[in-house]
């Protein structure tokens, strides 16, 4: 094995919300994955907590995967926010992120969500329950496990990190402390619900935003957000992600969801580097996205809707043990 080979390690990453180990190689301080068998592509680690200022000169990356002869045959990074024109001379799609430009809270309350987040908010206030920063603890990871532990599904499908131990849980939610922050919802000194937003340059990234089930009517995500929105104005950051605008269905509720607490979609560049024959092909027809690429929508819309009620017939959900 050459010097150039003995870079590779195998690197930590989540996938689905399990994790995995894959190979990695580290390039100017920055760590880049390695994913697939048939096609191989390449990928910035945990792109979205990644300085901006490490992405200035991509193409050191890509000569970087050459000169190590790794046999990867496509290399791929997101612009990051708020830069929407294509900076760089690589084929590229677009990419979607849902975003709140930040100016006032007052602007983001009257003018970008709409009436009934405004009265969930109240309503979540009214009924006791608070919203505020908290330290990362045992005591705060006890309720992430809490709240992971109440249904095995969301949204239609199997929720990834139900049942997760203590111990798994805080290591996969201590990571990137040092430019993190959590928010949490609590009633009657439970905690319902939490965010978790990484700070990168001037924008707010949130990594994680889940509420109890059982405890839905007392709109504690809406609160959480708003207090996401109120610290963001405090620490002058000029955005705030929530994730994709977009994942397959542009009427999904947790799109609609997104749009009514006052998220707009910004599409950025995602960039897609051949950098072998193979990774030429596969970008022209698509390949890259897997089957996400080859299935027409209809059919991933007819997968979703049986997926759905599979997942209501087959996993029983706690919460409606409890009458809710």
């Amino acid at each position: 094995m050459d010097k150039e080979q003995q870079t590779v390690s195998m690197d930590e990453t989540r996938v689905r919300g399990k994790t995995i180990y894959v190979p990695s190689v580290e390039i100017d301080g920055l760590k880049i994955l390695m994913n697939g068998y048939w096609l191989k592509v390449a990928s910035v680690k945990d792109e979205d907590v990644v300085e901006p200022s490490m992405l200035v000169n991509p193409q050191r990356f890509v000569n970087g995967l050459k000169d190590r002869h790794l046999g990867v045959d496509l290399f791929t990074f997101v612009q990051k926010v708020p830069e929407t024109a294509p900076q760089f001379d690589y084929p590229f799609e677009w990419d979607n992120m849902a975003v709140v430009p930040i100016t006032t809270y007052e602007e983001w309350l009257e003018k970008r969500v709409e009436q009934d987040v405004r009265k969930g908010i109240r309503k979540a206030t009214r009924l006791g329950v608070t919203a505020r920063s908290v330290e990362f603890s045992d005591e705060l990871v006890r309720g992430i496990v809490a709240i992971y532990a109440e249904s095995p599904t969301r949204q239609g499908k199997a929720f990834w990190h139900y049942q997760k131990d203590f111990e798994t849980v805080k290591h996969e939610s201590g990571t990137y402390l040092e430019k993190s922050e959590f928010i949490g919802a609590y009633f009657q000194d439970e905690l319902i619900g939490f965010i978790k937003m990484a700070y990168v340059g001037q924008i707010a990234s949130t990594i994680h935003v889940i509420a109890m089930k059982k405890h839905f009517d007392k709109k504690a995500t809406s609160l959480m957000l708003a207090k996401a929105v109120e610290i963001c104005v405090q620490r002058r950051v000029t955005h705030l992600t929530y994730g994709n605008y977009v994942y397959g269905d542009p009427s999904s509720s947790l799109t609609e969801f997104k749009r009514r607490n006052g998220f707009e979609q910004m599409l950025l560049p995602r960039y897609i580097v051949p950098l072998t024959v193979k990774g030429k092909i596969s970008w022209k027809i698509g390949a890259h996205h897997g089957l996400e690429g080859i299935v027409p929508e209809w059919g991933k819309a007819l997968y979703k809707r049986v997926r759905g009620r599979l997942y209501k017939s087959w996993i029983p959900d706690r919460t409606k043990k409890d009458g809710n």
